[in-house]
C-alpha cells in the first residue's frame, strides 16, 4: 500500500487543482439535480412526482400484479448495477498490480504525466473509492426497494374497510420509500458516470478537467434539457416531489 502521508508530494499543484475541480463538480451537480424548483425541476424530480402518483393508484387496484412487477424490475435493475460495481472494483484493484507496465504505456502518450508508482497507486485507490461508493449506494437502494415491496403489501385495497387516513398513511410510506430508493440508485449511477471522467486523470490533469466537464454537461442536458423532460412537463401538470396532496378518497374515485 502507498504511504498516504506522501500523497501531497506525489501530486503537482495542477493535479490537486484538477482533483478539487472533479470533486466540486460532482457535489455541485448532485445538489442542482435535487434542489431545483419551478420550471427548473430535474427529470429525476419529475419522476419522483410520478412515483408518488403511482403509490396513489395502488389504492384503487385490488389486483396488484402490475405493481409488484414494476417494483421487481426496479429491484432487479439495482441488483445488476450493484454486481457491476463489484466487478469494476475488482478490475480496478488488479490495476494496482500492473503499475510498471501501465506507467511505461502512459510514458509514450504526448500528454501523459504519471511520473511514479506512488502517484499511480494513489490514483487507482481514488478510482476504487468511487466504485466502493457506487456499490454501497446500489446495495442500499436494493434494500430500500425490498422494503418498498413489503410496504406495497401493506396498502389497504379498495373496499377493505380501512379508513381514509390509514390508506393515506400507507400510500405516503410507500411513496417515500420508493423515492428514497430511486434517489440512492441515481447517486450510484452518477458515480459510474464520474468514474468515466476520473479515468482522464490517468492521462493528465488537463484531461481530467475536460472529461469532468463533458460528463457534467451530458448529464445536465439529460436532466434539464432532454426531450423526454420537455414532454413530461408539457403533457402533465408538473408533479412535484414532496408530501402527497391527493387524499385516499380521490385516489379511489
Amino acid at each position: 500500500m502507498p504511504d498516504l502521508s506522501a500523497g501531497s508530494a506525489a501530486f503537482s499543484p495542477l493535479d490537486l487543482g484538477a482533483l478539487v475541480y472533479f470533486i466540486v463538480a460532482w457535489i455541485a451537480y448532485g445538489l442542482s439535480v435535487g434542489r431545483m424548483r419551478g420550471r427548473m425541476l430535474s427529470l429525476s424530480q419529475i419522476m419522483n412526482g410520478h412515483r408518488s402518483n403511482w403509490a396513489r393508484q395502488v389504492i384503487s387496484r385490488e389486483n396488484r400484479v402490475v405493481d409488484t412487477q414494476i417494483n421487481a424490475s426496479l429491484q432487479n435493475g439495482t441488483a445488476f448495477f450493484a454486481s457491476t460495481s463489484l466487478i469494476a472494483l475488482g478490475s480496478v484493484l488488479t490495476l494496482s498490480r500492473s503499475g510498471d507496465d501501465v506507467l511505461n504505456l502512459f510514458a509514450t502518450l504526448p500528454f501523459g504525466t504519471v511520473a511514479n508508482r506512488l502517484t499511480w497507486e494513489l490514483k487507482v485507490a481514488g478510482l476504487a473509492l468511487v466504485f466502493v461508493y457506487a456499490f454501497f449506494k446500489f446495495a442500499w437502494a436494493y434494500r430500500l426497494f425490498n422494503y418498498a415491496a413489503i410496504l406495497l403489501g401493506t396498502v389497504p385495497s379498495k373496499g377493505s374497510g380501512a379508513s381514509e387516513a390509514e390508506m393515506l398513511r400507507a400510500v405516503r410510506r410507500l411513496a417515500a420509500m420508493n423515492v428514497s430508493a430511486g434517489r440512492h440508485f441515481a447517486r450510484g449511477q452518477r458515480a459510474f458516470f464520474f468514474a468515466l471522467a476520473y479515468l482522464g486523470w490517468f492521462v493528465s490533469p488537463y484531461v481530467l478537467v475536460v472529461s469532468t466537464s463533458a460528463v457534467v454537461v451530458i448529464m445536465w442536458r439529460r436532466q434539464f434539457a432532454s426531450e423526454i423532460r420537455k414532454t413530461l412537463l408539457e403533457v402533465g401538470e408538473g408533479p412535484h416531489e414532496g408530501p402527497l396532496g391527493a387524499s385516499a378518497e380521490q385516489a379511489r374515485t
